[in-house]
């Protein structure tokens, strides 16, 4: 209920920017949309600044906020790992509103596959990222059975 009623990130970047990327759902059966923008220093991948714009319901706007607080000052790769399951028990949402998380996530990804087009030459550094962190949890979820 926090993220609903004290939003944070509300905004906007400039889109010229070529450290911005932007992304950009929509869910059409509900009327939800959201822009998330995210600044990345390109050094190291990390996300600096996020921004988003959300409407619809408030669990469309409160996943926005979780969303962008979470993945700030991650890694782009790290934050490919935010699933909409997180970000659903992170706010309680109930079964009918799940889709703010989907959406929620979706638009995360839009953001960078948006940089990453912007900037080609980090594509493998990151999914080099992403592939690794993804073989830890495999390894660490294997070790614990």
């Amino acid at each position: 209920m926090d993220h609903f009623k004290n939003p944070r990130n509300i905004g906007k970047m400039d889109e010229k920017d070529p450290d911005v990327g932007t992304g950009m759902k929509g869910a059409a059966e509900c009327g939800d949309f959201m822009k998330l923008q995210v600044k990345v220093d390109p050094e190291t991948t990390i996300i600096t600044d996020v921004k988003f714009k959300a409407f619809g319901c408030g669990s469309a706007i409160a996943a926005s906020s979780f969303a962008s607080q979470a993945i700030r000052g991650k890694t782009l790769a790290d934050a490919l790992k935010l699933t909409n399951k997180e970000i659903a028990a992170e706010l309680n949402l109930p079964p009918v509103k799940l889709h703010c998380s989907m959406l929620a996530e979706e638009t995360i990804h839009a953001a960078v596959e948006n940089y990453l087009s912007r900037k080609p030459e980090l594509k493998t550094k990151v999914k080099r990222g992403a592939a690794a962190a993804k073989a830890e949890e495999t390894t660490a979820a294997a070790s614990s059975l």
